[in-house]
């Protein structure tokens, strides 16, 4: 199962995917999930390319921010269940670990991914989908879009892919555990104020302001952002003490860049700074 659907070619902006959209305008690459007539489920092959890309992103220097949307009204219904859970059932315990493993990796990709990645949610989010949404850095929701992580809903455990480290870290431990043990569906309106959304639009706007947030972001200083997605994940297993120093290097670190001086001459000039990301 390790081996690539589509080995990613840079740049990312020639790059033709065989099981998702891939669309770079400036410095903002967009993935949709693109089997609306099934709701976007995953496959196989989906999971290896979707890893293979977000690894692919560290070695693209143009791409600044990532916005991951579904197409047809629809975020992602999870995994394929005559693609995927048919074929599970027929499995060994060493192929079932294999594939696994290979679900967690993506969500490994997307965290170690340097650039910041904006979900744009409508429709169905569920299962795999719910947990792209929630390894994503941000979310912003369409109104009616609802999420739920049905892994308990086919007789497996919450426990999938990071959701028992990575959500209650987001909305909290009783809310992601009601979530975990009922697979019940979340509303937009509870997950923008649970905090799992940041805000919710209309559906015929939520991937334009997903976009255009993921604009503002890019045009910051690239190294610095970078930087605090790196410590926002760190931090996670730092005692605040830890947490203090280990953010007093990074910050060192910022200052060397050109990007700080730069911000220093405009702002001495009364002008707005245009960073270059390095």
């Amino acid at each position: 199962m390790s081996k690539p659907a589509n080995p990613v070619t840079l740049p990312l902006a020639d790059y033709s995917p065989t099981h998702f959209l891939l669309a770079v305008v400036g410095s903002v690459a967009t993935v949709t999930l693109n089997r609306p007539e099934r709701k976007n489920p995953l496959t196989f092959d989906s999971y290896r390319e979707l890893t293979d890309f977000f690894r692919a992103c560290a070695m693209d220097d143009e791409v600044k921010t990532i916005v991951v949307s579904g197409a047809g009204g629809n975020f992602s219904s999870g995994g394929d269940v005559f693609e995927i859970i048919g074929p599970l059932v027929q499995m060994d315990t060493k192929g079932l670990t294999a594939f696994t493993r290979m679900t967690g990796d993506l969500v490994k990709a997307m965290r170690a991914c340097p650039q910041p990645i904006i979900a744009a949610v409508d429709g169905i989010c569920a299962g795999a989908g719910a947990i792209i949404a929630m390894a994503s850095d941000m979310r912003l929701a369409a109104v009616g879009a609802k999420v739920a992580f049905l892994f308990n809903k086919v007789g497996l455990s919450g426990c999938d892919m990071g959701a028992c480290a990575i959500l209650p870290r987001i909305i909290g431990q009783s809310r992601a555990s009601e979530l975990l043990y009922t697979g019940r569906f979340m509303s937009a309106e509870e997950g923008e104020r649970w905090g799992f959304f940041s805000r919710i639009v209309a559906p015929d706007h939520v991937l334009a302001q997903a976009q255009l947030l993921a604009k503002q972001v890019s045009e910051g200083p690239t190294f610095a952002n970078t930087m605090t997605k790196r410590m926002l994940a760190m931090e996670w297993a730092m005692s605040v003490e830890e947490a203090i120093e280990a953010e007093a290097v990074a910050q060192a670190l910022c200052m060397t860049t050109e990007d700080f001086a730069r911000a220093f001459e405009a702002f001495s000039r009364k002008l707005t700074p245009a960073f270059q990301g390095n």
